[in-house]
């Protein structure tokens, strides 16, 4: 059994789901790449830089796990630093089962209980819709 406040699920990751969201993004413009990745078996999608002004890097990563708990890391980094979220649902002791993890640093002590869709189709165009909500902010700013 996980303990409660270690970022993770007591069930073991649901491999077919990410195969399934890797199948999605893979080939889109958007990302560079999708892959699942062994060690702490999870889903990295690179975003493609171009979606991004001044040479900045952008990726996620997904831990979905059996029992639709989940993990979802997005992070940004600059030559000026590093900008992340992450959207969660699993048990804790800082927050609800559903709860986010806001920028720009994604700390544990200002995550906000939230309420997530329950399939993974939705989880990922919540998640999506707001990295397209980031991309725009970013280039109004330049």
């Amino acid at each position: 059994m996980v303990p409660a406040n270690d970022g993770a699920s007591p069930a073991p990751i649901d491999r077919s789901v990410l195969e399934r969201m890797r199948s999605r993004f893979v080939g889109l413009r958007m990302f560079e790449s999708a892959e699942i990745v062994e060690e702490r078996l999870h889903l990295r999608v690179e975003l493609a830089d171009e979606y991004y002004p001044n040479d900045a890097s952008a990726r996620f990563e997904i831990r979905w796990y059996r029992n639709d708990d989940f993990n979802v890391h997005y992070q940004e980094k600059r030559q000026d630093g590093v900008w992340e979220c992450r959207w969660d649902r699993h048990p804790n002791a800082h927050n609800s089962r559903d709860h986010f993890h806001p920028p720009p640093d994604a700390s544990r002590r200002n995550a906000e209980d939230a309420e997530w869709p329950g399939d993974h189709r939705d989880v990922c165009c919540l998640v999506l819709g707001r990295i397209e909500e980031r991309i725009e902010t970013l280039w109004k700013r330049r």
